[in-house]
């Protein structure tokens, strides 16, 4: 079922969202393989980025580093909780700097900005230099999580999109949307249009993790969950038009 964000009557899809968050796990990076960053599938990601920038939409970015490290893991098999935690932040760091590669290489000024200062490789985050970045139309690149263990990416996208003061934060996944069940196991899996943050929270559908879910309810933010395999899906659902679920909002 196709299903579109109206556009409050303006007359070109630029209108739709100004500024926008994209998270994508770190998982998304690796294409075929099982490890590590799989390149072509980086500089794909990275056109589709483009796309949506050359429309005039600003931009940030959050990635996961589960393809590198997963800091849950290491802690599950007996590592340190927290310094697995800051492994993990590290892990997202090398993806933010693979990505700003690939779209510096589509010629779209780019900035990676770590939670964990390490002036060499990445600037610092300020959040007024950052929102002055996105104002210049570069992307931002928020790398490292929130700089603090046990919370993940997935709520340090929520905090500097709130931060930010974007419009939506946009999730890209394997599948179009949120399902009832996982679609890859279950043929009769249910896709949710539309669904509130309590909804999500009390089905402990895996859209986010639940702090996230909380903190973008708190602050009235939608999360468009999408499929990042669509060729075109970014683009095409700033445009109004696509198939995604529209969590809150």
């Amino acid at each position: 079922m196709t299903v579109s964000i109206p556009d409050d009557g303006a007359d070109s899809p630029e209108t739709t969202f100004k500024r926008v968050l994209l998270k994508i796990s770190g998982e998304a990076l690796m294409g075929d393989q099982g490890y590590g960053l799989h390149p072509p599938t980086v500089e794909r990601i990275a056109r589709e980025v483009k796309t949506v920038h050359d429309m005039g939409v600003e931009i940030c970015m959050v990635i996961g580093g589960g393809n590198i490290f997963r800091g849950l893991q290491g802690s599950a098999q007996g590592m340190e909780r927290t310094t697995a935690d800051y492994m993990g932040m590290l892990a997202t760091v090398m993806n933010a700097l693979a990505m700003q590669a690939a779209l510096e290489g589509l010629g779209i000024h780019t900035r990676t900005i770590s939670a964990i200062p390490m002036d060499q490789v990445c600037e610092p985050y300020i959040r007024r230099r950052a929102v002055r970045h996105l104002e210049k139309k570069r992307v931002c690149i928020f790398a490292a999580g929130t700089g603090n263990p046990y919370f993940t990416t997935d709520t340090a996208a929520t905090l500097r999109a709130n931060e930010m003061a974007c419009e939506a934060i946009f999730k890209g996944t394997k599948v179009d949307g949120v399902y009832d069940k996982d679609p890859m196991q279950h043929d009769d899996a249910k896709r949710y249009d539309k669904i509130s943050y309590d909804d999500v929270l009390q089905k402990n559908l895996k859209v986010m993790d639940a702090s996230a879910i909380a903190l973008a309810r708190d602050n009235n933010l939608p999360i468009i969950v999408f499929s990042l395999d669509e060729p075109g899906g970014f683009k095409g659902i700033l445009a109004g038009r696509g198939t995604y679920t529209r969590v809150g909002g």
